[in-house]
């Protein structure tokens, strides 16, 4: 297992503030938006979800990496953050269940961290002044050298990011002889959704996130189809507006998670924003309108539907809000058997209070 190191590493946010830590993982520099996840577990999913894919990531619980890793514990095929901000990096680890160490793990895939900061001075300044770009660094430590790199880092705003983490070639997953087909958009899939969708008797087939919905229907003729989370901006993907366009005039089932959300909100005409900070964690209450439930939710967007405007559409109704600031966390469409959620039903390690929306979209399978 290799040793910890106690080389200086430098974080500087495009504000200007900077943080002197450790260096972690590979020795390096990386740019990209920072943000924060509150979540105590699941640090393994975190670094492999699609989603966070072109960001930097702010764990607040202060251990990571103290149950090592495991090779079925990723929610996508290989780590998807920047960089890691934390507070105690932990390279040794006893479960008996896991791989290596996750000093190892980021060494092997390059990526670049800093540890030994105050991170709950950092959580409180991203979450007063919003989300913004920053630089980590264990090569370079001159604060000016890495203000002008990170000059470079385009904003998330306005950019697309899905087709380079979506599937290069189509691909199927589950029992063929399953009761129901799903064609599955991925713009940034987690796997664990296709483990739920296999758990439900149903066989998926996965297409790259710029296959049409023609091409989809002709090469799998599915029962319905799923519009999968992912990273970036919602509006700079017209070509998955359009495809969602086209299921919705199908009439076929569909369901939407996270960017999926999204993207039905704006084939509905009902546009996006960047949020100041985004949900990132495993603890948010969403409100369930339609049967007056509370739900514990795992979230992780920087982008959300604009509340107003959902409210005073005519196409689609709010099926569900969130309780700690009323943003809308869930809609389905008038007329269709059509809907989305903003956070994250498949969830792991958790919550798992939302699995049961995956029966909701069998049952408008069924019918």
């Amino acid at each position: 297992m290799t040793h910890l190191t106690t080389l200086p590493a430098v974080l500087l946010l495009a504000d200007g503030t900077v943080f002197y830590g450790k260096a972690a993982g590979k020795m390096g520099t990386t740019t990209g938006e920072i943000c924060f996840n509150t979540g105590m577990t699941g640090y393994q999913e975190i670094f492999t979800d699609p989603s966070y894919f072109g960001q930097i990531m702010v764990t607040t619980n202060a251990h990571i990496g103290n149950y090592g890793i495991a090779d079925n514990e990723v929610e996508s095929n290989q780590i998807q953050i920047s960089g890691l901000v934390c507070k105690n990096y932990n390279i040794y680890y006893t479960r008996k269940q896991a791989n290596e160490s996750i000093q190892d793990y980021f060494q092997e895939q390059n990526i670049v961290g800093i540890s030994d900061i105050d991170t709950r001075q950092l959580v409180r300044h991203i979450r007063d002044k919003g989300a913004m770009n920053a630089i980590i660094s264990s090569e370079i430590l001159d604060i000016e050298e890495l203000k002008a790199k990170l000059a470079d880092v385009p904003s998330m705003d306005g950019l697309e990011l899905s087709s380079k983490v979506s599937t290069t070639e189509t691909y199927t997953f589950g029992n063929e002889n399953a009761k129901y087909r799903v064609a599955v958009l991925d713009l940034g899939v987690k796997k664990n959704i296709l483990r739920n969708f296999d758990d439900r008797d149903i066989y998926a087939k996965v297409f790259p996130a710029k296959t049409s919905f023609a091409d989809m229907e002709k090469d799998f003729a599915p029962t319905g189809y799923f519009i999968s989370n992912g990273p970036g901006d919602p509006s700079a993907m017209p070509y998955a507006i359009e495809t969602v366009k086209d299921i919705l005039a199908s009439d076929k089932p569909m369901f939407g998670i996270c960017l999926g959300h999204q993207l039905l909100a704006l084939a509905n005409d009902i546009p996006t924003k960047k949020m100041f900070n985004g949900h990132r964690g495993l603890n948010h209450p969403v409100k369930n309108i339609i049967i007056n439930h509370c739900e514990v939710t795992s979230q992780n967007h920087g982008f959300g539907v604009v509340p107003e405007a959902v409210r005073a559409s005519d196409k689609v109704e709010i099926t569900h809000v969130n309780l700690n600031d009323q943003s809308i966390e869930g809609i389905r469409v008038k007329g269709k058997k059509a809907f989305s959620v903003q956070y994250h039903p498949e969830s792991s390690p958790g919550p798992h209070d939302s699995r049961y929306l995956f029966d909701d979209f069998i049952n408008l399978m069924k019918n």
